[in-house]
């Protein structure tokens, strides 16, 4: 079960147009629940939130129309919003129990974060935004914050800001070149280069900061 869901993850650009096809009521709901998911459980970061978003906004500009653009909004800038305040209540309440404890350890790589907290440190409350176009660091900063116990109000601002920047940008970014034949041809690895591109950032700095521990 655990192989199909995983070849299912790894084979979304098949499968999704298909199901948008036949049921785009049960796609909306899937990418609901993806996007919360992804951005609300701690332990799950490695959903692929970035190349779902840029193929189902490159699917909305289809002449079949399987998906609405402003729908795909209406519904996923919620989820998104929504997943980092769950995430935020773990961190707040359950935080200290998961970071520390032996199967909390296991469920949540230490080293993942170990390197978010630097991206939450360097970046400050600006890591909410910012964390958002960076896979897997975009799950810990809300559950981070919510350990540091930052106020409240000042992550529901910052949350906001993030999760609608990064649902339209994303879904943008499929529209305007999804529909181009080389891209289409080539989605395997246009998916996977966004992915390299989203995570380079923080490459380098752990690139930079294993340069400045052996100096």
């Amino acid at each position: 079960m655990l192989t199909g869901i995983i070849s299912s993850l790894l084979n979304f650009n098949v499968y999704l147009p298909q199901l948008a096809h036949q049921n785009p009521i049960l796609v909306y709901g899937i990418l609901f629940a993806l996007i919360f998911i992804e951005t609300g459980l701690v332990i799950l970061p490695f959903l692929p939130g970035d190349s779902i978003l840029f193929l189902v906004g490159s699917l909305s500009t289809l002449s079949f129309n399987a998906l609405n653009f402003l729908l795909l909004v209406v519904l996923l800038v919620p989820a998104a919003i929504l997943g980092d305040f769950v995430n935020f209540e773990i961190g707040e309440h359950f935080g200290p129990v998961l970071s520390s404890s032996r199967w909390g350890t296991k469920l949540i790589s230490r080293d993942k974060m170990e390197k978010s907290q630097n991206f939450f440190d360097k970046h400050g409350a600006s890591a909410i935004i910012l964390a958002r176009f960076t896979p897997i660091v975009r799950t810990f900063i809300p559950f981070l914050a919510g350990m540091s116990h930052m106020q409240y109000a000042k992550f529901a601002r910052y949350n906001a800001v993030g999760g609608a920047s990064w649902i339209i940008l994303m879904l943008l970014a499929g529209t305007l070149f999804g529909a181009i034949p080389l891209v289409k041809q080539n989605f395997e690895l246009i998916t996977v280069g966004i992915v390299f591109i989203s995570i380079l950032p923080m490459m380098v700095s752990t690139l930079r900061n294993k340069t400045k521990q052996q100096g």
